[in-house]
């Protein structure tokens, strides 16, 4: 029975360690945190996306249709709140609409279920939104992302993994036919290594004897939720049409599996890589982002949509604004603050994002490196094709 060690307590690493115990292998999950999902799983918005946004024969496009379904079949399964809702993308200026009907291509070719609307039709589904024109797309949906990560320890122990919780991965290198990893808690020793390190991960690759191909750029998405009374205004999902200069997809509303709407996220550097407040700094992480190249040369690109960013971060009146573009008659009194997620998005140095799923490998080692939105909706897919690599590292010696 080959010995496999996982690192990282999010969906990624534990779907992943659930699929490798589920075929018979010995697994350990470790994670620095002293409880599961503490970081990109556990503080985004529960959506479950439906592939529309990625360029066709991606992997993100491939696994993020696949993982729709996958997910809601997963979630039903085990009995975690899951509901296919649908969702609305909303053109409410003229110049957004060539951008729609991209999309509306992109959908039909990744195999996603959308259809254009007029403005009668939008708002038979959202009847408060302001539009000229809106895709709707059938396959969205939302769901306890931390609620899979319980359902998936809980297989993940049932097939006789082991999950150790506050046991943080120090460094790792192959020697021979082994992987000997070293951890705040003990010197472990196994016949393969799966990182899932999400914001760490760039760090966890080079304390194996890697060379990371990009680094990680910590960005915060900070999020409002409606009042009770605002909440009344929005039924689903409600989205911009992306600003095509700009990596991120834009502040919209969704109501969560828990009733309540969220507002956002807009996007900002993170001041540190666990940082979900402005207040939170860390030295070296700052350095690490304002001493790669690439950083500068992505703001470089970037600075106009990156400045509307920062502005709604400062103001939550410029925040109100941008959501009432999609909702008439929301104000900064209909918002109330909500806790903020960080996405480790993977910068390479040119300044280019790292924008499909990337994974990288060394002898008897699996590292991910990039896996932002949508990794939790692809997650058991994602995880089937990291246990295709493991299989790939131990062939190959």
């Amino acid at each position: 029975m080959r010995h496999v060690l996982v690192v990282g307590g999010g969906i990624v690493g534990l779907a992943t360690a659930a699929r490798l115990a589920a075929r018979g292998d010995r697994v350990t999950l470790v994670d620095k945190e002293d409880g599961l999902a503490r970081h990109q799983t556990g503080r985004n918005s529960g959506v479950i996306h439906s592939g529309l946004y990625y360029p066709e024969g991606s992997l993100k496009a491939r696994m993020a249709v696949a993982g729709a379904r996958s997910m809601v079949t997963f979630a039903r399964e085990h009995g975690v709140p899951v509901e296919v809702c649908g969702k609305l993308v909303v053109a409410t200026d003229e110049s957004e609409l060539p951008g729609l009907h991209r999309l509306a291509e992109r959908a039909r070719a990744n195999g996603v279920p959308a259809r254009l609307l007029d403005p009668a039709g939008a708002r038979a589904y959202e009847p408060q939104v302001r539009t000229l024109a809106a895709l709707r797309v059938e396959s969205t949906g939302i769901v306890d992302y931390t609620g899979v990560c319980r359902a998936l320890a809980e297989q993940v122990e049932a097939d006789g993994g082991r999950i150790l919780l506050g046991e943080q991965m120090i460094a790792a290198r192959t020697v021979g036919d082994r992987v000997q990893v070293r951890t705040s808690v003990a010197d472990r020793e196994v016949d393969a290594l799966v990182v899932c390190g999400g914001l760490h991960a760039d760090r966890l690759a080079r304390a194996s004897g890697l060379e990371p191909s990009a680094r990680i750029v910590p960005f915060r998405g900070e999020y409002y939720g409606l009042t009770e009374a605002a909440a009344g205004l929005v039924r689903g999902l409600i989205y911009p049409v992306p600003d095509p200069r700009f990596p991120f997809l834009g502040v919209h509303l969704t109501r969560g599996i828990d009733g309540g709407v969220h507002a956002g996220p807009n996007a900002v550097l993170a001041l540190a890589r666990e940082g979900y407040q402005w207040g939170e700094v860390s030295p070296r992480d700052l350095g690490d982002a304002l001493t790669w190249p690439g950083l500068w040369r992505m703001g470089a690109r970037n600075w106009r949509p990156g400045a509307g960013e920062v502005m709604r971060s400062l103001s939550r009146g410029t925040f109100a604004r941008s959501l009432s573009r999609l909702v008439p008659g929301l104000t900064a009194e209909d918002l109330v603050p909500a806790p903020a997620g960080v996405r480790a998005q993977a910068v390479r140095r040119d300044g280019g994002l790292v924008d499909d799923f990337l994974v990288q490998t060394a002898p008897r080692q699996v590292h991910v490196l990039n896996a932002p939105s949508p990794a939790a909706t692809a997650s058991l897919e994602i995880a089937r094709h990291l246990v295709g690599e493991v299989d790939r590292v131990l062939a190959a010696g």
